[in-house]
């Protein structure tokens, strides 16, 4: 089966118009070529085998000047057919090329601006990032008025004229908070320690002291259930964490340091 001839849309030229297609392109170009990369450069229209007889026939009317070198032909247009420019033309195109070269530079002052604000926006955060640090700080604020919150609360009660704690009344809150306290401790180091002595009839450096824990003493015997019975029947209870934190909080410090002055005092 014979294969179809390739469909081009260029279309081949011929005589007359072969030779001026290939003319007005070495005039137009203005530069030397050789007849392969003529016919390459029209895409076709003129084969090879006719591009290169129509540039010897053109050179031999000396329409075009062709140069050898080696086995290698080139062909360029005739200096002497191209039109000059006159000067005037000269000085129009000059400042036409310096308006475009100004022009130019202020583009290129704009897009140096522009890519400037273009890598800050880049570094910038998006609304995502934005979004999540506002909800950060929302919370940030949030805990920090909370205890200014619950002062204000506090002070709701006063400012609606409610009476003051007298001088007297704190005098008698710290009295009652000493004497219970006192007895708190009493009672804790009674019920945490018991001190076992040998009949004084002993010698002094045969003397032994057993320190014990009253409740260990007392539930040595008693499975751990059977002791958490006993403990809810007698209705004692230990020592909670907020007995724990009140005893190293600030109340019992000052308490404690009040003491130690006294003692200080009393013994001077």
């Amino acid at each position: 089966m014979a294969s179809k001839a390739k469909s081009s849309d260029v279309k081949v030229l011929k005589g007359q118009e072969a030779e001026d297609a290939i003319l007005q392109y070495l005039k137009r170009m203005n530069r030397p070529f050789g007849a392969v990369d003529v016919a390459a450069n029209l895409k076709g229209a003129v084969p090879k085998a006719a591009t290169q007889k129509i540039l010897v026939a053109l050179a031999e009317r000396g329409e075009i000047v062709q140069k050898t070198y080696g086995k290698t032909s080139f062909f360029v247009a005739n200096q002497a057919s191209i039109d000059t420019v006159p000067a005037d033309k000269l000085t129009e195109l000059e400042v036409e090329c310096k308006t475009v070269e100004d022009s130019n530079n202020v583009l290129a002052v704009e897009v140096k601006a522009i890519t400037a604000e273009l890598s800050k926006l880049k570094n910038c955060p998006t609304d995502e990032e934005l979004e999540a640090q506002i909800a950060s700080t929302k919370k940030e604020v949030s805990t920090r008025l909370s205890p200014i919150v619950q002062l204000t609360g506090r002070l709701v009660p006063l400012r609606s004229g409610a009476p003051l704690i007298s001088a007297e009344e704190l005098v008698k809150i710290d009295v009652d908070w000493a004497k219970w306290r006192a007895q708190w401790t009493r009672r804790r180091k009674v019920f945490m320690t018991l001190v076992f002595a040998h009949p004084l009839t002993l010698p002094d450096h045969q003397r032994i002291r057993y320190i014990q824990s009253f409740w260990q003493l007392a539930t040595d015997s008693l499975p751990p259930q059977e002791a958490e019975i006993l403990l809810e029947d007698l209705g004692m209870e230990f020592d909670t964490t907020e007995h724990k934190t009140l005893e190293k909080g600030p109340l019992c410090a000052i308490q404690a340091t009040n003491a130690r002055s006294n003692l200080k005092r009393k013994r001077g």
